[in-house]
């Protein structure tokens, strides 16, 4: 069977209206006729009026206020053979319903209409019966069959508005966050162009002022042209390197995590200032202040950055190191931390998180080396930072 909040509403209507006349039809049979003296039609015509009433319910929904008025004739009848206790109850959904569905303007009509019939009514029972105790039984039905339903609609429509108020400032806030995401990519993408620029620029000045000393000594000094040459090739190398790798991540976006650019080696502290937020110990044996591409550069933030992470979820507390050095040619990571006591932290627990570092290092022509040793977990990366390597 299917679950009720997935019926459509005219379905669910249609279900109430056969439940509410089956609850009527059983009532009938204990003898609950008539609040007070009048005349007895019997069952079949109790019945009728009932299934007359129910037929209103149906439209409940798609048209309170037609069905509320409507049901105003099966509920006269009802007066006229002597009000009943099944028919002033399923009246009384009918005002919830139009209380509840209709738009504001009707729905306070309703209201006040409802509160006016219902003390014009108490008051002419009042002078009819000339009895207080009449007097109050009215009331009490007035309060049980109008005055409910009305508060009890008003309360739920409350309750819908408002989370209907937070339903759309949550769409705002998501349309908001989503905005801010592309103008942060956005500017992330501008900082690698820039980088780019700066990177290429100084490559072609370097060249530029080699190509004229080549040209300058070529006649004077034949055998120092070779050196100046190769210094041009390398930095022709350096250049198309750099250029490659920073349009490869600037193209990029399949993945999330490649979308917005990387930072550098440089917010390194920021990195370790908000580890340590989290209540992880870290402690920066050593950093660097060597000449590093801008590719390396990036791709070491990002393998420190995942190797923090990952220490912080697997290993939460425990104490962890990160050391950055350049080394005969190639730039140097370690970052290890103690193991935690409970569980001994496999490679394989850890997700994409390996598996993404060792692909960045090995695109840079790098070695990548992460395991556990000796109660630590430690994860040595070693990216090379002579022009082409990567190659």
């Amino acid at each position: 069977m299917r679950r009720w909040s997935e019926l459509p509403a005219s379905a669910q209507d249609a279900v109430i209206a056969v439940g509410a006349f089956c609850f009527g039809a059983s009532l009938y049979p204990m003898g609950l006729f008539s609040f007070g003296d009048g005349p007895d039609r019997g069952l079949p015509v109790r019945f009728a009026v009932l299934a007359l009433l129910c037929c209103a319910t149906y439209f409940r929904r798609s048209i309170p206020i037609a069905a509320l008025l409507g049901g105003l004739i099966p509920l006269a009848i009802d007066l006229g053979l002597g009000a009943s206790v099944p028919i002033w109850l399923i009246y009384s959904d009918l005002i919830y319903a139009a209380v509840l569905y209709g738009s504001r303007t009707k729905s306070r009509a309703v209201v006040i209409a409802s509160a006016v019939l219902s003390v014009v009514f108490c008051i002419g029972v009042g002078i009819v019966a000339d009895d207080w105790r009449v007097l109050a039984v009215a009331m009490g039905a007035a309060v049980a069959f109008v005055g409910t339903p009305i508060w009890w609609a008003i309360t739920v429509r409350t309750h819908k508005e408002i989370a209907e108020s937070e339903r759309r400032r949550a769409a705002a806030m998501a349309v908001v966050a989503q905005l801010d995401r592309q103008a942060a990519i956005a500017d992330e993408r501008n900082v690698m162009a820039r980088d780019l620029h700066d990177v290429i620029a100084g490559h072609l000045s370097a060249i530029a002022i080699q190509s004229e000393a080549a040209l300058a000594i070529a006649r004077t000094d034949p055998k120092s042209v070779q050196a100046v040459l190769e210094s041009v090739r390398a930095n022709s190398i350096g250049a198309l390197d750099e250029m490659h790798t920073m349009i490869g991540l600037l193209r990029s976006s399949s993945n999330d995590s490649d979308t917005t650019a990387p930072r550098r080696l440089e917010h390194l502290p920021m990195l370790v200032d908000s580890t340590r937020a989290t209540g992880t110990e870290v402690t920066v044996l050593r950093t660097t202040d060597h000449p590093v591409p801008t590719a390396v550069d990036h791709t070491a933030y990002r393998i420190a950055q995942e190797a923090l992470t990952n220490a912080m979820k697997h290993a939460p507390g425990r104490p962890v190191d990160v050391d950055v050095h350049a080394q005969s040619g190639r730039l140097l990571l370690d970052v290890s931390n103690a193991l935690a006591r409970h569980t001994p932290r496999a490679a394989n627990s850890l997700g994409r998180g390996l598996t993404n570092m060792r692909e960045r290092t090995e695109l840079l022509g790098g070695t990548f080396e992460a395991g556990p040793g000796s109660g630590r977990w430690r994860v040595h990366v070693s990216l090379p930072l002579t022009a082409g390597a990567a190659r």
